[in-house]
């Protein structure tokens, strides 16, 4: 199996409990084929679903396909995912009602937003990194200093918050599992008029006491996180994570309409729908709006998986445009901007920062205080 046959069985795998013409070509595949499950296992663990993966394979009842000592380490692995998102839910309900005595209701986001509204079947399926919410501006600031009231302190290494950020820099708690972000932005600068805490606090959902996102905003803010966020839309790449999320969503809301709410927004989420489609096997709850530059974006994204030498070329020009706009416009910034220039000047003369600067060059071995 290369590169792409195994992402591609992987994604059909993910839609198996609901989708029946998936689960019939995949236990085919399994009987009659022969799976390279390290393949398998090696990016599915790099797209962070190899618990979802399991969940799947079992509510199937596929795993009797499956070499025995593979399923022991599913298992385990899952079980121990299992145990952290417990963690992570009764962290997220301890921030909640710390913050609602305070008047402040966050919005939980991405994954932790996606537990406490019951998305998966198993709660062992998603892989959650950090526990993201999202307040107002008025309160942002406030809900700093309430959680640093609380025994919450900035993680080590980590670089002092500017307000160009979307979030607050991470903070941890002695004995909790999870880092938290204090969300006052979900988006890139350029899109924050069209999708920001207005636009989704009007229509978020209140599950138990916990406010999240509307199945709609939730489908886009997957998208965003990898199409904008992450600038997935240059690279025309897919974290099967957030791929998941959308056709979970997908099941809950109708897509093409979710995005079709945005502007701006709207053509970089349909791209990312696309190729959502074509890579789950064409399931109807991802149908998207086809056009000539979809259709062209389609063309690019497959294309990367013939020729890895000519795709890894691909990506460091991006790589290196990309660094070019972000440095020439934290220039312009910095001549308009005052607070940009402050900015800019405290980071330059950050001992600190030149220390993470030349471990991230591979110059530096190690930071040393």
């Amino acid at each position: 199996m290369n590169y792409k046959e195994t992402l591609y069985f992987i994604a059909k795998c993910l839609t198996i409990s609901l989708e029946a013409k998936n689960r019939q070509e995949i236990e085919k595949q399994l009987k009659s084929t022969s799976i390279d499950w390290d393949a398998v296992v090696k990016v599915s663990t790099a797209h962070y679903v190899f618990p979802a993966l399991y969940c799947n394979l079992k509510h199937a009842d596929f795993l009797q396909y499956l070499p025995q000592e593979l399923v022991s380490y599913m298992e385990h692995i899952t079980d121990i995912n299992r145990e952290r998102n417990k963690q992570i839910i009764l962290q997220a309900n301890e921030l909640n009602n710390v913050l609602l005595a305070n008047n402040i209701r966050p919005i939980f986001l991405k994954g932790t937003g996606n537990l406490l509204v019951g998305i998966y079947e198993d709660i062992g399926e998603r892989m959650v990194g950090d526990i993201d919410f999202l307040v107002s501006k008025k309160k942002f600031f406030r809900t700093i200093e309430i959680l640093k009231n609380n025994s919450y302190r900035k993680e080590e290494n980590q670089n002092e918050y500017s307000t160009r950020n979307r979030h607050y820099t991470r903070l941890v708690k002695k004995e909790h599992i999870a880092a938290v972000e204090i969300h006052k932005e979900i988006t890139l600068e350029k899109y924050t008029n069209e999708f920001n805490y207005s636009f989704v606090n009007k229509d978020s959902q209140l599950i138990n006491g916990i406010s999240v996102l509307s199945y709609a905003n939730k489908l886009n803010l997957s998208i965003i996180a990898n199409q904008i966020n992450d600038n997935g839309f240059y690279y025309k790449t897919m974290a099967l994570r957030n791929a998941y999320d959308v056709f979970l969503m997908s099941k809950k809301t109708n897509a093409k309409d979710a995005v079709n709410k945005l502007d701006k927004l709207s053509y970089h989420l349909n791209c990312f729908l696309a190729a959502c489609f074509e890579v789950f096997n064409k399931v109807d709850s991802l149908t998207y709006n086809s056009t000539t530059k979809t259709a062209s974006y389609l063309g690019v994204f497959n294309s990367q998986f013939n020729n890895k030498e000519t795709t890894n070329k691909r990506f460091k020009r991006i790589k290196i445009y990309l660094d070019i706009k972000l440095r020439l416009n934290i220039i312009l910034k910095s001549i308009i901007n005052k607070e940009y220039r402050v900015w800019l000047f405290d980071l330059l003369t950050d001992k600190n920062w030149w220390k993470r600067k030349l471990v991230q060059l591979g110059i530096k071995h190690k930071i040393t205080k």
